[in-house]
């Protein structure tokens, strides 16, 4: 295995990526010192991100041993020389897997079955081929639906989540077929949805890393926003919000536009669990991927008249979506004046007007008239001052000098 994918057991457990500075804390769970020591003190979370109890003791302790064996993989590019406890043969492999499958069906105690089964399946797409011809997806999906029973338990819940650490690693589409079957039936997509709001931060990261793939096929997403509600979208904004680990935000953030795509009806769900207010707050410290996948969001949800009320009674929303255009890239500003254009159409308040004059909204509509040829964004654009340049002349703050090139606009549109 190349060095670009380190065993689980080398990558700090809230961002995924190998550790540098490796840290134990009083559970017992080791973490990357920095996103820790973030979770701790930045963020006052007052838990184990990994198993979720309650810390008492914030100490942390240098884990040399993991360290040094870390720098050794790094070193001989053998990401198994230092613990494997299996065997290495393709054919003792495949037979380890149906041994842990069948001790996993038999034993009330998964855990540590689920985890050497995940060592082996670290190892490549051959042991992958090995675990899904001994129905090895069957066998974790019906893991993650114990937790749906009543006498479901802290055991259960970590097989569960044992169970998503190894099923994120399959690819998921139609055409895979058992795979994609088993992991949307309603009981699965129950159990992950309940996941993705009470795991820990590795399992909701593979939660939404599922959703992802899902969300990518033509899967029907009305059951689990019915059968969750409002709680669902929450716990995708959670994700959204998260610094630390930016793969989870970015798979939710991906989740949430194929969702919105889907209804209006979703589109008023999310609303109303505060996405506008959660994007807007967060995108002016967004990287360029980010920004990008959040103002499709927030497009998306302007689409109907309650996005938009949402978007203009947040008193930073306008000053937000303006400096990302012509500044972030082609297709940010392509989506921010598809946003500019449904309030100033739908929803063009004297608030909103005098913002995009103040904050440099309309310095940048008036630069991408002079965009040459055609286009979509342009005609946007034209419409706008369509609508209301004339009231943005009476401004004293216009610049002098875009006055005549205003109304030349308006004498040719």
């Amino acid at each position: 295995m190349a060095i670009d994918f380190p065993p689980y057991h080398f990558r700090c457990p809230i961002s995924m990526e190998l550790m540098k500075e490796p840290v134990t804390i009083s559970t017992g769970v080791t973490y990357e010192r920095v996103n820790i020591e973030k979770w701790f003190f930045t963020y006052k979370k007052k838990t184990c991100p990994a198993t979720m109890q309650i810390i008492e003791d914030f100490d942390t302790i240098p884990n040399h041993i993991l360290k040094r064996l870390i720098l050794a993989w790094q070193t001989q590019g053998d990401p198994k020389s230092s613990s494997s406890e299996l065997s290495s043969s393709p054919s003792d492999k495949h037979e380890d897997i149906e041994d842990l499958l069948s001790t996993i069906m038999s034993s009330p105690f998964k855990v540590s079955s689920l985890k050497k089964l995940r060592s082996i399946i670290d190892m490549g797409e051959e042991t992958k081929n090995d675990f899904i011809r001994s129905n090895g997806v069957e066998v974790l999906v019906q893991i993650l639906e114990q937790i749906l029973t009543e006498n479901s338990d802290l055991v259960t819940f970590r097989a569960c989540e044992e169970a998503l650490c190894i099923l994120h690693q399959f690819p998921i589409s139609e055409e895979e077929g058992d795979t994609f079957k088993l992991l949307s039936k309603q009981d699965s997509t129950r159990s992950m949805a309940i996941m993705l709001q009470r795991g820990s931060a590795e399992a909701r990261l593979h939660t939404i890393t599922i959703f992802k793939k899902m969300a990518k096929t033509n899967y029907d997403w009305n059951f689990v926003i019915q059968d969750q509600g409002m709680d669902f979208f929450k716990s995708l904004l959670e994700l959204v919000s998260d610094e630390i680990c930016s793969k989870a935000s970015s798979c939710a953030l991906e989740v949430l536009i194929e969702i919105l795509r889907a209804s209006k009806k979703n589109k008023l769900r999310a609303i109303e669990a505060g996405a506008v207010c959660v994007l807007i707050e967060l995108l002016p410290e967004s990287s360029r991927s980010r920004c990008e996948k959040m103002l499709q969001v927030i497009k998306l949800l302007c689409e109907c008249a309650e996005g938009r009320l949402a978007l203009v009674e947040h008193g930073m929303s306008i000053v937000a979506i303006s400096k990302k255009m012509l500044h972030v890239s082609n297709v940010a500003t392509k989506i921010g004046v598809k946003i500019m254009w449904l309030v100033c159409n739908f929803h063009p308040t004297e608030k909103v007007l005098d913002d995009m004059m103040i904050y440099g909204s309309v310095k940048k509509l008036l630069a991408l008239l002079h965009m040459d040829g055609r286009s979509s964004t342009r005609d946007k654009v034209v419409k706008i001052f369509k609508m209301h340049g004339n009231t943005w002349k009476r401004y004293p703050c216009y610049p002098c000098d875009l006055k005549g090139y205003l109304g030349y606009v308006n004498e040719n549109c």
